[in-house]
């Protein structure tokens, strides 16, 4: 399901003062790190969202923000990337989950969209929409079923040869 993000909301400020504090720097990600950044998103995450991210670094400047610890890669948001005024993906490592780093992420994405003139943001194939509602007031959108990833291409398992 997609959801609809205000980016003049209350919420965003306050979530922005939530986040003030998260034990990472977020900031956006350079050209030459795009290998380290593919490389991460793939091996934690997915293909498709490595093909997300390399089209979210294409745009000048890169649409693309990195979450890092200690000079090492712990998250990662992108927008603009499968379309204009979507957020996503992002996703930060299992270790380091429940620190706020993901909505720190997701606060810095959304006002790096409202700085480029979008009014909403639209967060597409969300799961569960529990925390997008609660960190910045999100509601979903209604639809059919259909959505942008409709038709998607998804690697199919191959039979097992005969011997």
């Amino acid at each position: 399901m997609d959801y609809l993000v205000n980016l003049y909301s209350r919420r965003l400020d306050a979530l922005g003062a939530r986040v003030n504090s998260v034990p990472a720097t977020i900031r956006v990600a350079l050209p030459p790190e795009l290998h380290l950044i593919q490389h991460w998103v793939g091996a934690e995450f997915s293909q498709y969202w490595v093909s997300e991210v390399t089209i979210a670094m294409a745009h000048k400047p890169p649409r693309c923000l990195i979450a890092i610890i200690d000079g090492q890669l712990v998250g990662f948001a992108c927008h603009d990337a499968t379309a204009r005024g979507f957020f996503g993906p992002t996703g930060v490592s299992p270790a380091h989950r429940g620190k706020g780093i993901g909505q720190a992420l997701l606060f810095h994405a959304l006002m790096a969209m409202k700085a480029r003139g979008y009014a909403y943001a639209v967060i597409g194939a969300v799961g569960p929409g529990a925390f997008y509602e609660k960190a910045v007031g999100a509601v979903p959108i209604a639809s059919d079923g259909e959505d942008i990833y409709k038709g998607l291409l998804r690697i199919r398992p191959q039979p097992e040869p005969e011997r």
